[in-house]
């Protein structure tokens, strides 16, 4: 058995992982998929002082309150900045960080200067002239990827406003996370806006894989997602003691 932490990213609750976390627990595996602080059926929390650090202490915390460990910590999108920190204060708890479409970001990166430029620029734009300042509004379903109508259907509902300030919160890393390895997955079948970030983890020598699908992978093919999470838990090795050399990890794309 294994113990999945599923992350979800902007605007996104727990929730949005039903579908794989079904498969996951029907495989066998024990399955935590938090909402972050002031979204979704938590948006009752938001405030403008909910940042990066808030969304990264709900996860640590979730996986100290519960004792987890020999975790497989997966992170969509956004979440890619959390899973980072998260493996860097509890690598010892963590058997495997998996980045979905996710941000591979480095010691002092914001999620703002990782999107693409002309993405970064919209948001922003977006921020200041129907967020108020500080809310980033939920995007078109189908920029996404999302094209089945009974999909975004379910999504739309459920989705709330993100706060901009864990997008302008500078990720800090002591690099104790690369005792932690990692593996990436890159939806294929959108316009492809975390390309870049699956070449980092080429270039890291990191696992890469391609499931063709738009970014909500989760929902748009929770199946091929949830198989891929357990190949993914087979043929991963426990976290390295402290201290010890990394061994080398192979890189490629399957």
């Amino acid at each position: 058995m294994t113990t999945f932490v599923l992350v979800h990213g902007a605007w996104h609750g727990g929730w949005c992982w039903d579908r794989v976390a079904a498969r996951l627990r029907h495989a066998g595996h024990e399955v935590h998929a938090p909402t972050l602080t002031g979204l979704s059926e938590r948006s009752h929390l938001l405030s403008p002082i909910v940042g990066l650090e808030t969304h990264i202490e709900d996860v640590v915390r979730l996986m100290d309150v519960r004792d987890l460990a020999d975790v497989v910590l997966v992170g969509h999108s956004y979440a890619g900045q959390i899973i980072s920190a998260v493996a860097d204060r509890r690598p010892d708890r963590i058997m495997t960080r998996v980045f979905l479409d996710a941000f591979v970001g480095q010691d002092g990166d914001t999620a703002q200067a990782l999107l693409p430029e002309t993405i970064a620029h919209h948001w922003a734009e977006s921020v200041e002239e129907r967020g108020f300042g500080w809310l980033v509004p939920v995007r078109d379903l189908t920029v996404l990827g999302v094209d089945d109508p009974a999909d975004r259907h379910w999504l739309s509902p459920r989705l709330t406003a993100h706060p901009w300030k864990t997008y302008t919160d500078a990720l800090r890393l002591s690099g104790e996370l690369d005792r932690v390895p990692a593996q990436y997955i890159e939806c294929v079948g959108w316009m492809r806006a975390f390309r870049s970030h699956a070449d980092r983890a080429r270039a890291l020598g990191w696992p890469v894989h391609e499931l063709e699908t738009g970014h909500e992978a989760m929902v748009t093919a929770p199946r091929e997602l949830a198989e891929l999470l357990i190949a993914i838990a087979s043929s991963s090795s426990r976290p390295l003691a402290h201290g010890d050399a990394a061994s080398p990890r192979p890189s490629g794309v399957s």
